[in-house]
């Protein structure tokens, strides 16, 4: 169930989305969140350079391994504009994290994508789940989706 802290923190996600899409790059944002409400870190997208391995719930796993423990991992809480792809969710399993929120599905924004007439990307949009099994995911909460929406929209020169 996602609650009033969730939202905060998901509408954080979204803004760091905005801020991703003011620099040129993709509309993606996260933030990690420990057990106790601490934002620990937070980024979006940086695939503008030409990396498309350098989203932000690639890099939430990467730092978490170096700096916490197994067990504050699973404890934790990533929240994101969109859905994880197949790689960010490989990453979130592999690293021991724990709970997923988004705002956005990856079902909507391939919907989206198809309904501007924008290719699919390289790797197939599956659900957290699929790649992930038992990671607790919480998504999409359609009042932010519609934001996102909006964003990739703009991204994607369809607004």
């Amino acid at each position: 169930m996602v609650d009033d802290t969730d939202l905060r923190h998901l509408r954080r996600a979204v803004e760091l989305a905005a801020e991703a899409l003011a620099a040129g790059d993709e509309p993606f944002g996260s933030l990690l969140v420990a057990a106790d409400g601490t934002v620990l870190f937070e980024d979006h997208n940086h695939v503008a350079g030409g990396d498309g391995t350098q989203h932000p719930e690639f890099a939430i796993a990467r730092w978490s391994t170096t700096r916490m423990t197994p067990a504050e991992r699973a404890a934790a809480t990533v929240y994101t504009s969109g859905e994880h792809c197949a790689m960010c969710s490989a990453a979130h399993g592999w690293a021991g994290l724990g709970r997923i929120v988004y705002a956005s599905s990856s079902a909507q924004l391939v919907s989206w994508l198809e309904e501007w007439g924008v290719p699919a990307g390289p790797v197939r949009a599956l659900p957290v789940n699929d790649v992930v099994p038992g990671v607790e995911v919480e998504g999409p909460v359609e009042a932010l989706a519609e934001e996102v929406r909006a964003l990739q929209a703009h991204f994607h020169d369809r607004d």
